[in-house]
């Protein structure tokens, strides 16, 4: 293997970079992009081969296929790469190529990468004489560790087997507060039945909630011992998932000394290990048993490999756990983290880390200027994760209520408002890469946890200070919106029972409501169907209004159906004039369906009874010509010799009948009457012009009323019908005449035009 060999490598992957971080493309590559979506059906094996361009824009188009949402996350992630994340890319691309060495020069290469690597991160997380395994599932590690422990811990489990388990079952202990389904993870991969996960509740009364209860597990492990188990390994956090929160990581060690049980300690605080200044509750994370790392996630690389660090002594057992290999190739998955370790070194890594605190602790100082936000976090000092919610002061809400105070209803109110805050800023600010977390008791908060982010998305203090400025701007509109939800019920429980409150804690919004359809003698099924028909119409009309108010159907997989669901408003809102507006629009919804359903109604009686005049005349037109005149060749002679005037008369129906029943007092027809109509057709009729028409123009709503004054500033929609009918029943004889008779052809239909 020569140098050029290796330039080329670099050259492919930099154009291959290229290629698929090209963002900005022309019409050209946009367009052809779309119709390579559209045609990506999976199908056979050209039988030529592509160029190597050619089969990158493939993956390029397939990346960016039309149909798929944007995802901005991915779009940053894909500009923040810069030169490490590009060694690390390159790591993986050398893993390959190297792995057709000669098995010499390929050992002795693997095991130098290995060796440097393992000793790199030992000395910058400050964990002394300990040995390290590489693995892309970042659960992997927990897993091969509790294999070794198994192995040293049952003498005879490598003749035995899982048979050995059976004399004194293991157990594993975690944290309550531990990442959701680790330990079930665990016992899958190794076989053990759940009744060998033992989760330990967290403080309930002294020190943080979020921290395991060390004389609680105390206990319990000497109930198992005293039950013939065996206490096997403890799962500790330093740094929870989203939340930081850190156990009492130096006591645990020391009862896990007590009782001969490994410790393995994982957390996005581990981080800070690799600082000048390590808070004291991480510190005692380098005395314990393993740990697993992900520096990847930490310094924005694009790759998922994840380390464990652990100390033992016998290789065999390391060897048994599948944490060390003979294999050369499973050693160089350390490769992408050794070309990245020496490209940041340490100044460059212990910065990134650093900066990523400081973000923290630079909007916790911004944080602390807003009224009604509340922060959590266990040490403000040093901590990497930022929570924080809205959290209104005593005596703001209607029933008097501090944060604390407030009864189950309340709190899941607060809970959904502070998930909505945390979509809304995640949104508009996708930079930030902020996330909504459930903390039980305590309610919902949103995260920001940079070490985990900043570095993947490149967020920088600007980035922060924007956040502040859309949750400074959120805020108050919050504060408005939870003020007037008390007010917003009044009111609709004034227009009752036209309209209906519906209590729906979870929707984070001024409240929902549902028209209810004023018809009495309608059945249940026909009543539920004209109610969701108005009530999706009314949402419709809602949301065409000039309003930044939000108008929806609701959550996703809420239990109300068929509801007005009102958004966020703010201060200046005339609750009362709202109401207002989605009672007249309901009404009118209602009017206009009412009205149409009634001249529907008369046509078909129309129709009907046209057609039994028509079955009528023709019996006349039978029993005044006769028999013999029905006759094809006798009638013809018949009607040529002695010709018969037909007194059969056309006949039409009138659809103004049944129009008086939905006019309301003050609102008349704005064309013409009823009488004015038959009198028109009638006139019409006789002067042989086309077929009458009749128009109905009717207002819908209602002038404003003494009693209802205050909707006088409101001003509905113009939801007038126009419906022009034109009707003509004509009856004559199905024979035809001798031509020189007068009126001896006519025409029998019957037509109805809305």
């Amino acid at each position: 293997m020569d140098d050029s060999m290796l330039a080329k490598v670099g050259k492919n992957l930099s154009e291959a970079m290229t290629i698929l971080g090209d963002g900005e493309r022309d019409l050209q590559a946009r367009t052809e992009r779309q119709h390579l979506g559209r045609t990506s059906i999976p199908g056979p094996l050209q039988g030529d081969g592509q160029d190597v361009a050619t089969i990158l824009n493939l993956v390029n188009n397939l990346i960016h296929e039309e149909g798929e949402k944007e995802d901005k996350l991915s779009q940053h992630r894909m500009q923040n790469l810069g030169e490490q994340g590009y060694m690390a890319l390159l790591g993986h691309s050398l893993a390959a190529f190297v792995s057709v060495l000669d098995i010499v020069r390929l050992r002795k290469l693997s095991t130098r990468i290995l060796s440097d690597t393992t000793l790199w991160l030992c000395r910058l997380f400050r964990y002394e004489n300990g040995s390290a395994y590489f693995h892309e599932d970042d659960r992997d590690g927990l897993v091969k560790v509790c294999r070794l422990v198994i192995n040293a811990r049952y003498e005879e489990y490598a003749s035995e087997g899982y048979a050995v388990l059976s004399y004194k079952q293991p157990v594993v202990y975690q944290s309550a507060s531990g990442r959701p389904g680790l330990g079930q993870h665990l016992c899958s991969q190794l076989g053990l039945p759940l009744s060998s996960l033992c989760t330990v509740p967290c403080n309930t009364i002294f020190g943080s909630q979020h921290q395991m209860d060390i004389a609680l597990l105390d206990k319990l492990i000497r109930e198992d011992i005293e039950a013939g188990k065996l206490p096997l390994l403890l799962i500790a956090n330093a740094g929870t998932p989203w939340a930081g929160h850190t156990d009492k990581l130096g006591r645990l060690k020391n009862l896990c000394d007590q009782y001969g049980i490994w410790l393995h300690v994982e957390g996005v605080n581990l981080a800070t290990l690799a600082l000048d200044q390590v808070p004291s509750a991480t510190m005692a994370a380098n005395k314990s048993d393993s740990m697993t790392l992900t520096p990847c996630q930490w310094l924005g690389l694009p790759s998922k490999t994840a380390v464990t660090l652990y100390r033992q002594e016998d290789p065999a057992l390391s060897l048994a756990a599948g944490l060390t290999s003979s294999q050369p190739v499973v050693k160089l998955r350390a490769l992408p983290v050794w070309l990245s370790l020496q490209h940041l070194g340490h100044n460059g890594i212990v910065h990134k880390i650093r900066y990523a605190t400081e973000l923290s602790q630079h909007l916790l100082r911004k944080l602390k200027t807003l009224a009604s936000i509340k922060t959590s976090m266990e040490d403000e000092l040093s901590s990497p994760v930022v929570l924080f919610k809205f959290s209104q002061e005593v005596n703001s809400t209607p029933n008097g209520h501090s944060v604390e105070g407030y009864s189950p209803g309340e709190k899941e109110l607060l809970d959904s408002i502070n998930r909505w805050l945390g979509e809304q800023l995640l949104q508009q600010v996708p930079i930030s890469g902020v996330d909504v977390v459930e903390l039980g008791d305590e309610g919902t908060y949103v995260s920001f946890s940079p070490l985990q982010t900043a570095a993947v998305l490149g967020t920088q203090q600007e980035d922060i200070e924007c956040l502040v400025g859309k949750l400074s701007e959120l805020v108050p509109l919050v504060s408005s919106t939870i003020s007037l939800r008390l007010n917003f019920r009044e009111e609709t429980q004034r227009h009752s029972p036209m309209l209906m409150y519906i209590e729906e804690l979870s929707w984070p919004g001024l409240g929902a409501v549902r028209y209810e359809p004023q018809a009495e003698g309608m059945d249940e099924s026909k009543k539920m169907q004209e109610l969701e028909k108005i009530n999706t119409e009314l949402l419709k009309k809602l949301q065409d209004l000039d309003t930044d108010i939000v108008f929806s159907n609701g959550p996703e997989f809420g239990k109300e159906k068929d509801c007005i669901f009102v958004g966020m408003v703010g201060e200046d809102i005339n609750v009362e004039e709202l109401v207002d507006i989605i009672a007249a629009l309901g009404r009118d919804i209602e009017d206009s369906e009412k009205l149409l359903e009634n001249m529907t109604e008369v046509v078909r009686k129309g129709i009907i009874e046209a057609e039994l005049q028509l079955l009528k005349a023709n019996e006349e037109k039978l029993m005044e010509e006769g028999m013999m005149r029905q006759l094809p060749l006798v009638g013809s002679m018949l009607n040529w010799f002695a010709p018969v005037q037909s007194s059969v008369k056309g006949r039409t129906f009138n659809l103004a009948a049944g129009q008086r029943l939905f006019q309301r007092s003050g609102a008349g027809l704005d064309s013409f009457s009823e009488t004015n109509s038959i009198e028109q057709a009638k006139k019409t009729t006789r002067e042989g012009s086309t077929t009458p028409s009749l128009i109905i123009n009717q207002p819908l709503s209602p002038p404003a009323s003494e009693e209802n004054s205050h909707t006088a500033s409101y001003v509905a929609p113009d939801l007038s019908v126009q419906v022009q009918t034109q009707v003509e029943t004509d009856v004559i004889s199905d024979k035809k005449h001798s031509e020189d008779q007068d009126g001896s052809e006519r025409d029998i239909g019957v037509s109805a035009r809305f």
